[in-house]
Parts: C-alpha cells; structure tokens; sequence
C-alpha cells in the first residue's frame, strides 16, 4: 500500500459531542483543526493528532449498544514521562499517554486484540502491505508509516464488529489511489464493507474489514492527492 500521509488516523462516535470534545482538546491537549459537516444529523470534528487526524463523530441519532470493536486503546507519545499514564474519556474510549519510544512509539500507536494473530499478519502484511515492526510483548507490532499497530491476543475480540457504536470504531489509511488498493486488499484475504465512492470534491473513500471484521477506511483525499479521478478513469 502506497501511503498518501505517512500514519494512520482513528475516530469515533458521541452522542456527547461537548464532553468529548473538552477530554481530548482541554485533558489530552489536541488542537482542533475544524468541523466537517457529513449528512444530515452526523458532523466530525477533526483533530490534530500528532501528525495523525482524530475524528470524533458527533451523531445526533442514539448510538446502538454494540458489543466493542477490536481497537482497544490509543497511545500517543509524549516528553516527559517516565511510565504509561492510562485514561478513559466519557465515550469509554481507553487512551495512554506513553513515554516517547516506548513499543517503538514516536507519534500514536493503536493496539488491537484479535482471535488469530497469524491471520491479521497475513492481513497486514499481504493485504494492506505493512511491514513488521519489532514486537516486544506477547503480540506483534505493524507500521504504517511512524504508526505503531499493536496486535494482541484477545479470546473476546468480536468476530463481526459494528461500524456504528460506541468505543474505537475505524481507523483510516489516506493512499494515493482508492480504487486499486481496495482492489488489492479484497484479493488478498480483506472483505468489502463500502465499495469507493467519492464525495464531492473532499474525497473518495472506501471501507474494507480485517479478518474479525473490524472496519478500515480508506480515503483518497484531495487535498493530499489532487485528483479523485479513479484510477481506471
């Protein structure tokens, strides 16, 4: 995968847009970037995320009470500690401050709990084309750029994640061209969520799942690409 923007981004829905927003720009210290209207009811408020985007989904609808996807915490990395400090905003959404280096970590990591290591490893290295980083603990560790994936074994990791509700939802990869590596991620072992689809002149995204079936963005963004002509076009 030929990466537009050399990390990964990671969002979330609320029903409590005012709570969260004051966790993560007054307690984590984010600055906001702006508020992207996205259809009638449902608007995301971006954050800048160490290089990375934080998007958190404002829904006015009632969230479902899904069981939890896979993503299972957001570490950023930060001068001046000496050990992980664990919090948990008022969404439930769990994130470390960490010790810049720790687990390879110079910007964000997210760690990730699945039912069968080995089939997220082929996952992330043959579908989505990440190299292995050096794994210290009893999972394994992938890059995305300077992003740290952190794949752990989980037995309670869902087997069909939800897209909609609470707690990490997506995370999302800004490449170059959307309609190839959906292509490539669907011929080798991903399964489609979206189909690419392009909204207006922001961007053409499409959604793919993991082998647990949590859910990926990928996003083809005008202002990193330019075009978002596909590329059969």
């Amino acid at each position: 995968m030929k990466l537009a923007k050399p990390r990964i981004d990671i969002g979330f829905a609320t029903n409590d847009a005012p709570a969260a927003l004051a966790f993560w720009q007054n307690r984590i210290g984010l600055p906001f970037d702006y508020t992207q209207p996205i259809r009638r009811g449902y608007k995301q408020h971006r954050h800048d995320l160490c290089g990375s985007i934080l998007k958190i989904n404002q829904v006015y609808d009632p969230l479902p009470d899904a069981p939890p996807a896979g993503y299972r915490e957001l570490l950023i990395a930060r001068d001046g500690i000496a050990a992980p400090l664990p919090l948990v905003d008022p969404d439930g959404n769990r994130v470390s401050l960490v010790p810049r280096g720790m687990l390879g970590i110079e910007r964000i990591g997210i760690r990730l709990g699945v039912r069968d290591v080995e089939a997220h490893r082929r996952f992330y290295m043959e579908a989505l084309g990440l190299p292995q980083g050096n794994a210290n603990g009893p999972g394994e560790t992938y890059l995305a750029g300077d992003t740290v994936l952190i794949v752990e074994p989980d037995p309670g990791a869902p087997h069909d994640a939800a897209f909609e509700g609470k707690g990490w939802r997506y995370i999302t990869f800004q490449v170059f061209e959307v309609d190839r590596e959906h292509a490539h991620v669907l011929a080798h072992g991903g399964r489609e969520a979206r189909a690419p689809v392009t909204l207006g002149t922001t961007a053409r995204i499409s959604m793919v799942r993991d082998p647990d079936g949590n859910w990926i963005e990928l996003s083809q963004r005008a202002s990193l690409t330019g075009s978002l002509e596909p590329a059969s076009a």
